[in-house]
């Protein structure tokens, strides 16, 4: 049977799951963290960058040229982190659907 482990950074973080015994597994696991931060400071970055006017996921998935299933579970994140908030706004996508604008929150701006 193999078994599938989870890896723990010195700080308790958890990273990726992988197959411990394998070294392409755990090579590929300790990649995936890296830019896993880095595609979710991107859509901060870009949440905050549309200031009170906002942006949909669909907005931000083509500003970045990310696909939905990247860009959607980071904007998630950033919600339940505290960071992004829907602004009680929608705007219809390209398909002609109502979508949340989601707004950077107040402690992302200094001043």
């Amino acid at each position: 049977m193999i078994q599938t482990t989870i890896q723990f950074d010195l700080d308790g973080m958890t990273r990726p799951p992988c197959q411990g015994h394998s070294v392409t597994s755990r090579a590929a696991a300790k990649e995936i963290s890296k830019p896993s931060a880095t595609l979710k400071e991107r859509v901060l970055d870009r949440i905050i960058g549309c200031g009170m006017f906002g942006c949909t996921d669909e907005e931000i998935q083509i500003s970045l040229e990310m696909n939905p299933s990247t860009q959607r579970p980071r904007r998630i994140d950033l919600v339940r982190g505290g960071q992004v908030e829907d602004s009680g706004l929608k705007r219809k996508t390209r398909s002609g659907r109502n979508a949340v604008v989601w707004i950077a929150t107040r402690n992302n701006f200094s001043g």
